[in-house]
C-alpha cells in the first residue's frame, strides 16, 4: 500500500525515497506514449510489474493531471530523479503522476549511512543478500550464524532484513562454540540488543554493549525476529538459477529455529544461507606498565 504522507516525511528526513516504477521507455532518448515531453510528465495507468527504478526527491500536490498523455483522476506529482543522464527530462529529473500504478508502491529508504571505517571488520555470507525467506508459516522465527574470529576483535553490531513493517527483534551472542556445527551451545546466550522496526529493510544494529572476542574463538549471532503477518520472517540467500548471482551457499554455518531451542543446519538441509551480518573493530592491545 501507498503511504503518501511517509513518502513525503522520508524525503524531507534523508532526501529521497527510491522507489520502482513500470516504464516503457529505455533511455534519455526514449518517447513514449505515457509521457509527456514537454512537461516532463509520465503516468503508466495499467496493472504491470515494475521494471525500472527512480527516486523521489520532492513533489507538487497541484502538479496538473492535464499534463500527463494518460487520463488521471487527479492533480499531484512526485518529482523524481532518473538514472539516465542530463539529456533526460529536465536536467535528468521528471514528474510521475500521484496515480501512476506503481510509484510509491515499492520503496526503499536509505535512513543512516555509516562511514565506511566504522568497523574494522565483516563477517557474511550473504554477499548476494535478501533473495528469498524462511520460517514456520507464522510470524517468529530464529536464525543464527557461526563465524570465527580472526582476531583480537571486539564485537560491536549486526546486520539483519526486517522482511515486512513492525518488526521486533533481538539479539543475542553466544561465544566459544565447539565443533564444526556449533547449535549446541545456542542456548548459552546473552541478549545484546532488542527493539522494533517500523519499515522493512536493512538494519545496522549496534549492539548494547562490545563483547571481547579472542583470537580464533567460534561464535555465533542470533535473531529472533517477530514479523506481522510474515510467514517466513528470517531473510536468506539461494540461488534461483537465473545466472544473475554468483551464490556460495558453501562459505557459511548458519542454523533456522522456530523457538530458539532447536535449530536447522540451512546449509546442509535447505542449501542457503541466513542473511546475518557481524561488524566487529580490532582491540587495541593494553599499554603495560612496569
Amino acid at each position: 500500500e501507498r503511504d503518501q504522507k511517509a513518502i513525503k516525511q522520508a524525503v524531507l528526513e534523508t532526501g529521497g525515497v527510491q522507489t520502482s516504477l513500470y516504464t516503457t521507455m529505455t533511455d534519455q532518448t526514449s518517447e513514449s506514449e505515457f509521457y509527456n515531453l514537454e512537461a516532463r510528465a509520465y503516468c503508466y495507468p495499467y496493472e504491470t510489474e515494475p521494471n525500472h527504478d527512480v527516486v523521489i526527491v520532492g513533489w507538487d500536490d497541484n502538479f496538473p493531471k492535464e499534463a500527463f498523455p494518460a487520463q488521471v483522476e487527479g492533480n499531484g506529482a512526485y518529482l523524481c530523479e532518473n538514472s539516465w543522464g542530463s539529456l533526460f527530462g529536465d536536467h535528468g529529473f521528471f514528474y510521475v503522476s500521484y496515480y501512476d500504478k506503481n510509484i510509491g508502491k515499492t520503496n526503499a529508504v536509505y535512513s543512516k549511512v555509516e562511514p565506511a571505517d566504522n568497523y574494522d571488520f565483516i563477517y557474511q555470507s550473504d554477499l548476494c543478500g535478501w533473495i528469498g525467506q524462511l520460517g514456520y508459516g507464522d510470524d517468529i522465527a530464529w536464525g543464527a550464524n557461526v563465524y570465527t574470529a580472526a582476531g583480537a576483535e571486539n564485537l560491536r553490531a549486526a546486520g539483519f532484513y526486517a522482511v515486512d513493517k513492525n518488526t521486533e527483534y533481538q539479539v543475542y551472542v553466544a561465544r566459544n562454540l565447539t565443533g564444526k556445527e556449533g547449535s549446541s551451545g545456542f542456548s548459552n546466550r546473552e541478549k545484546v540488543a532488542s527493539g522494533r522496526l517500523e519499515y522493512a529493510g536493512f538494519y545496522t544494529i549496534p549492539f548494547d554493549h562490545e563483547i571481547a572476542l579472542e583470537p580464533g574463538e567460534r561464535f555465533a549471532v542470533i535473531i529472533a525476529l517477530q514479523t506481522p503477518g510474515a510467514r517466513h520472517p528470517i531473510a536468506i540467500e539461494f540461488d534461483p538459477g537465473d545466472g544473475r548471482g554468483n551464490v556460495n551457499t558453501k562459505d557459511g554455518e548458519g542454523y533456522l529455529s522456530f523457538e530458539g531451542r532447536d535449530w536447522v543446519h540451512v546449509e546442509g538441509e535447505q542449501n542457503c544461507n541466513v542473511c546475518l551480518k557481524a561488524y566487529t573493530s580490532a582491540r587495541q592491545p593494553q599499554e603495560g606498565g612496569l
